[in-house]
């Protein structure tokens, strides 16, 4: 039997019937319920991962894509149905990163992006073009690109460059933030940081042991940054930052919230005392049917609905099973976004 925050229970025949409900959904969540919460093969959750090139959203998502290899007609705009951000929902759903057509869209941001800004700027060399992007985006684009390892000529330069800027670019607090350009901030953005943090970690995963050493201290850092904030509060006040920080969205675009940072800390395997406000959070959300609901709604264009607002989420249980999962040491958590 299983308390929340709050003193709610829910008994193993509760759990169970959130788990057939999960399963009834979606390929991109059936798999992700295999993999993470009912322990099934390596071959049986990858089959079922497969699907999702091939059926429902993903195949639906992909049948959008147009015959210039992108979506929405641009690279980062419209929002939220650009090249960036459905490849961003379909690496979210675990579209396989041997996907032809992902991969060269990916291909397509990278020329797109570094002709541009080059020809922009007239400047040549690999490292100066990543100063004309907002840092939130570069690390959607480090995220997309190591993940579909996209490839061009200049493939590895373009890519080290960019780590290189994202790098340089850290703040004392161990965060980023967009703004830190063309503003005199002193503080890093919890928005910014996830999408940069997800791209680092997707960078050391895929890219192998030497890249994984060469960000560690920057992930680190920011794991700390996150943390002294408890994933929602203030580090001076610890007062909430902001009330959306404490509402749940799929897909979460550029925001942050506090289930997304549990995600990530999930996937990263970062346990620390500090999170407990956030864990509480997350299961004082819990249902009474064992589900959670789609809180926050990003709106913008988009090609269809995933979910509806205000409404049981499959998205959101599974990530919040994941996590208590995790947290309660039920199982060990993945390394990868490939297998979250």
């Amino acid at each position: 039997m299983t308390t929340n925050a709050s003193g709610d229970f829910w008994t193993a025949m509760t759990h169970k019937e959130t788990i057939n409900w999960l399963m009834e959904g979606d390929p991109a969540i059936r798999w992700q319920v295999m993999r993470n919460l009912l322990g099934a093969s390596p071959r049986q959750w990858k089959r079922e991962q497969a699907k999702v090139a091939t059926e429902g959203w993903g195949r639906r998502l992909l049948d959008c894509r147009d015959p210039a290899g992108m979506w929405g007609g641009g690279i980062y705009t419209p929002k939220w149905t650009s090249t960036t951000y459905t490849l961003l929902l379909l690496r979210e759903m675990g579209m396989p990163r041997d996907n032809l057509a992902c991969r060269e869209s990916a291909a397509c941001i990278l020329s797109h992006k570094t002709r541009s800004a080059a020809a922009t700027m007239k400047r040549e060399r690999a490292f100066e073009v990543w100063e004309a992007l907002d840092l939130c985006v570069s690390g959607m684009y480090l995220a997309l690109l190591t993940y579909f390892d996209a490839q061009d000529e200049r493939y590895d330069e373009w890519i080290e460059s960019m780590v290189g800027h994202l790098l340089k670019q850290q703040m004392p607090d161990g965060g980023w933030n967009c703004w830190q350009r063309r503003h005199n901030v002193r503080h890093s953005s919890l928005h910014t940081t996830i999408s940069v943090l997800d791209g680092l970690a997707d960078y050391a995963e895929f890219r192998g042991k030497r890249a994984a050493k060469r960000v560690a201290v920057a992930i680190a850092r920011a794991h700390e940054f996150l943390l002294q904030h408890r994933l929602f509060k203030s580090d001076k006040t610890g007062e909430i930052i902001h009330p959306a920080f404490t509402k749940f969205s799929f897909p979460p675009r550029w925001h942050w919230d506090a289930l997304r940072g549990l995600t990530h800390l999930c996937r990263m395997n970062v346990r620390d005392e500090r999170l407990q406000d956030a864990i509480d959070l997350l299961r004082s959300k819990r249902c009474l049917d064992g589900r959670w609901k789609l809180e926050n709604y990003h709106r913008g264009k988009e090609f269809f609905k995933l979910e509806n607002p205000g409404q049981p989420s499959r998205w959101n249980t599974l990530r919040a099973l994941r996590v208590l999962q995790w947290w309660d040491g039920a199982s060990t958590p993945t390394s990868s976004s490939l297998e979250l």
